[in-house]
């Protein structure tokens, strides 16, 4: 079968829930391979340079928190989607923190999981030839790459569309279930606080040039005047 969407690698070490996955995401126009530990799956991401990894958190060895911190501790941002049998806060706002673009809880559907591996890879994917932002801050949507006073800042998948989104219409407020719905794909899947967080790692990842504004009670607008 064509796998016209790229590869992505799997983390997980339960055989049901692995095959699931795979079936999905091959469903999806992927191609998948699948790692039953953290060291095999480290190597497979750093070897195969896929489009997205799904990384279970329980991973026995290196698990799914410790394979990513090592991903972008040497820089490397594939897009990664988290996935944990525990409905933990800490383990949703430590992942992104360290640079997750997704988070899923078990159980989930495989149906879910491709759309959201869909959303992701869309995302990274994205090209519309402008470049935003204006100052100090530039968002260039074509290559992908974000600059504060002309130096490049690494962000994630899902941190470069939220900044794009928000970028795009300066002065807007848009509601934090908004963001979730257009930047993620799926609504209120697992409460706004991940919007905050992913808003919280965009300022400190580009300091005062973020020009983030927050709408108590609301949610979020882009200020080019730098406005908290």
């Amino acid at each position: 079968m064509d796998a016209p969407h790229g590869l992505v690698v799997v983390a997980e070490d339960e055989p049901a829930i692995a095959d699931v996955e795979r079936l999905y995401l091959r469903d999806a126009g992927f191609s998948v391979v699948v790692a039953r530990d953290g060291q095999d799956a480290l190597a497979l991401i750093r070897r195969s340079a896929p489009v997205a990894a799904v990384l279970d958190i329980g991973l026995p060895g290196l698990d799914g928190i410790a394979i990513l911190r090592a991903l972008r501790t040497a820089d490397d941002w594939t897009p990664v989607v988290l996935v944990t049998a525990r409905d933990a806060e800490v383990d949703r706002v430590l992942g992104i923190e360290l640079g997750a673009d997704d988070y899923l809880t078990k159980p989930f559907s495989g149906r879910e999981l491709a759309a959201r591996v869909r959303g992701l890879v869309r995302r990274t994917q994205l090209r519309t030839g402008a470049v935003l932002g204006g100052g100090r801050l530039q968002v260039d949507r074509d290559r992908h790459r974000v600059t504060v006073d002309g130096t490049p800042v690494a962000l994630t998948a899902t941190e470069f569309a939220l900044l794009a989104h928000l970028v795009a219409e300066p002065g807007r407020v848009f509601e934090r279930a908004q963001l979730l719905s257009t930047v993620w794909g799926v609504a209120d899947f697992s409460g706004t606080r991940t919007v905050d967080v992913h808003v919280a790692q965009l300022r400190a990842k580009l300091g005062d040039a973020a020009g983030l504004r927050t709408v108590r009670g609301v949610g979020y607008a882009y200020d080019p005047s730098g406005a908290p």
